[in-house]
């Protein structure tokens, strides 16, 4: 089988506990952030948190999970590549194959201010979300519950997820980044009385 280590960090936790246990019960090993690993484990699921992968605690209140060399590496590396391969052996850092991220949404009441606002913004989930997006022939990105028995149902009928499938979430993911960017984008013009039309303009 060639899913063997996945990546969780979810918001929307949507059925992600039956996902989980149905990958553990594949042999897959599972790694999440905090708040997800607690979730995961209240439903007697296995789970080793990131910090185990990166060596460091979260940090700045939870603003610095993911962001670490060696997550970015496991996601971004190429399994076709020998050169590759053996650099990031001799780094410790073994791939991730599956990588599941949904942040909270960006959609954030009347009253608040631009600290609070900056603050909400997600950094590492997206990255994260993106560079498995990227590299979609080693990393299956995955932001959807609603994708979860596919992924699974592919794996059960030939131990990994096929490129077409594989194709259609990358596209996803690239869609989910560019409509969370869209929302951050909007609010902060709203915040700074930008002309958000204008200002497109300008980039064209």
């Amino acid at each position: 089988m060639n899913i063997k280590r996945a990546l969780i960090s979810v918001w929307d936790k949507t059925n992600v506990a039956r996902f989980a246990k149905a990958l553990s019960e594949r042999g897959v090993k599972i790694f999440a952030t905090s708040g997800t690993a607690e979730h995961l484990r209240s439903h007697g699921i296995n789970v080793e948190d990131i910090s185990e992968v990166t060596g460091f605690p979260e940090m700045l209140g939870g603003n610095i999970k993911s962001i670490h060399p060696k997550i970015f590496a496991a996601i971004l590396m190429s399994l076709f590549e020998e050169d590759n391969l053996k650099l990031l052996e001799g780094l410790s850092v073994e791939p991730f194959d599956l990588v599941v991220v949904n942040p909270r949404p960006f959609q954030l009441g009347d009253g608040l201010d631009e600290e609070q606002i900056l603050k909400n913004v997600d950094i590492g989930g997206i990255a994260m979300l993106r560079a498995a997006a990227k590299n979609y022939r080693n990393v299956v990105p995955v932001c959807d519950p609603e994708d979860y028995d596919m992924i699974v149902d592919s794996i059960d009928t030939c131990g990994d997820v096929e490129l077409q499938k594989r194709r259609l979430l990358c596209a996803k993911a690239f869609l989910f980044c560019q409509r969370y960017d869209e929302s951050v984008f909007k609010t902060l013009c709203d915040l700074f009385a930008i002309d958000a039309a204008e200002l497109k303009r300008r980039l064209e």
